[in-house]
């Protein structure tokens, strides 16, 4: 029987966002992973829309192993699917600077994280993400790889403060960054769509993606490439 899935994901079949999962993702994520997928789903329903789908997570992981990461920052956290898959692809030794404001939620995947032995990679601190940047650049910290997955709105502000907080060399991960593929429909279009609950909330993280990643696309102090994997990640190498 085929594992259900509740991915956030700009594929629009549901049988090709199983295969990929039967083919290439099913038996290879983590027992604890697995659980706070389905923790997430039991807890939030259609919310848990919000965390990452296992093939990202998948990449994540491989492109950390890559880095040969051991510094990271998290501004998002939400049940800490994309947490875990970090702090399981660092080293023993590699520490995690995770950022939300919800600790409600955060907690719906502690059990597991502790239970995958990697709870002491992972400073979660309950805030606001600015403030925090902001105290993280007055001390100078720097990081090897950010993932971003928070409030759409001010990722442009994340940017200006994160760009200084990664490494030169090192990497952020924005998600969300195709928006469902609303960056490419017409507004009057999507306003259309009875199934959208809070409409004036979509269309302004629609505006705030299309911004960021215009934005990002003119930014001389990184490369970019934008990956069609969940609902878009745009994968940001700090070069200056």
């Amino acid at each position: 029987m085929a594992d259900a899935l509740v991915c956030n994901t700009i594929l629009k079949s549901k049988a090709l966002q199983q295969y990929i999962y039967d083919v290439s993702t099913k038996g290879r994520e983590h027992k604890q992973l697995k659980e706070i997928r389905e923790a997430t789903c039991k807890k939030y329903d259609w919310e848990a829309m919000m965390g990452v789908p296992p093939d990202e997570g998948l990449f994540l992981s491989i492109l950390l192993k890559l880095m040969n990461a051991k510094k990271t920052l998290e501004i998002g956290v939400f049940t800490g699917y994309s947490l875990l898959t970090t702090a399981l692809a660092l080293p023993h030794d590699g520490k995690i600077t995770a950022v939300d404001p919800s600790r409600e939620a955060y907690e719906v995947g502690l059990p597991f994280i502790r239970e995958a032995g990697v709870d002491h990679k992972i400073d979660f601190i309950e805030s606001e993400a600015l403030p925090v940047l902001d105290e993280l650049l007055k001390n100078g910290e720097q990081f090897d790889f950010v993932f971003v997955d928070a409030d759409k709105p001010n990722y442009k502000n994340y940017h200006e403060k994160l760009v200084k907080l990664v490494k030169l060399g090192g990497a952020i991960a924005y998600d969300n960054t195709l928006w469902l593929g609303a960056v490419v429909d017409k507004e009057e279009d999507i306003k259309a769509r009875s199934h959208i609950t809070n409409m004036e909330g979509f269309l302004g993280c629609r505006r705030a993606m299309i911004d960021l990643n215009i934005s990002l696309a003119s930014d001389p102090r990184i490369e970019i490439s934008q990956i069609s994997i969940g609902d878009g990640v745009t994968l940001c190498r700090r070069i200056v």
